[in-house]
């Protein structure tokens, strides 16, 4: 069996056994996939006890737990994990059964191929990025909750590595091409430009991942893509979901 479901957060209470019954009958042969956000490596110390618990207890569920990267994560820690191949593609090797499957990669799971591209550009700081050595740091907070802005610390709870880099892209296309543009799913965090203008409505503009995922779009054939980040639980056309909470099954 193969589920795919929206951004976490550090919160996996929809994993359980009560919320997710069909595990009872899962082994580490079958897979979880969460589309970004996953925040179980959030804290800037790798030793917090909640974090440590949650990955803990990621780990002893009877499926294994994969994941694409979203905006919402530690990459300063994440690319501290092992980074090995598994499945035909690279990862983060996070416990003996969580994965982080790194950008641009392809993967065959159960007979099947999957492309996957995390990453999306943080909407949640509308009042800016700011530096956490800036003596100033205190005071511009205080200001910044006086007018109701959000905003996020470089370093701490937010990092430029958010959005890829020309070399993952770079590959991404590269590994699509060795597998002919073929594959069964896409999971990215963030999704094409032409998806987000049938969804967004023009509340989202458009970055350079979006225009990337476009062109992945337009040269690849494939049956699914999955993706999160804007927090809803949509089918946007018919071979492109946007989730969230919802948990659905694939194989």
């Amino acid at each position: 069996m193969i589920f795919v479901t929206g951004d976490c957060h550090s919160s996996f209470q929809r994993l359980s056994e009560e919320q997710f019954p069909q595990q009872k009958t899962m082994t580490k042969e079958d897979f979880v996939i969460i589309c970004g956000d996953f925040g179980g490596v959030w804290s800037t110390d790798q030793r917090d006890r909640e974090e440590v618990e949650a990955l803990n207890w990621l780990n002893d569920r009877p499926f294994t737990t994969l994941f694409v990267d979203g905006n919402h994560e530690n990459f300063d820690r994440l690319r501290r994990f092992p980074m090995m191949r598994w499945k035909g593609g690279k990862v983060h090797r996070i416990r003996p059964s969580v994965y982080h499957l790194m950008r641009g990669q392809v993967f065959e799971l159960q007979g099947k191929k999957f492309f996957t591209f995390g990453g999306a550009q943080s909407h949640d700081m509308t009042g800016g990025i700011l530096e956490k050595d800036d003596p100033q740091l205190l005071i511009k907070i205080k200001e910044l909750k006086r007018r109701n802005l959000s905003w996020r610390i470089n370093g701490m709870t937010w990092w430029k590595e958010e959005l890829p880099s020309p070399e993952e892209m770079e590959e991404g296309l590269q590994n699509l091409a060795l597998h002919g543009n073929r594959v069964d799913f896409i999971l990215s965090h963030c999704c094409a430009a032409s998806t987000l203008a049938q969804f967004g409505r023009g509340y989202y503009k458009p970055d350079y991942l979006h225009r990337y995922l476009e062109k992945v779009k337009l040269r690849c054939e494939y049956q699914y893509w999955f993706f999160g980040h804007y927090h809803m639980n949509q089918r946007v056309n018919q071979r492109e979901l946007l989730l969230y909470e919802q948990m659905v099954r694939i194989c």
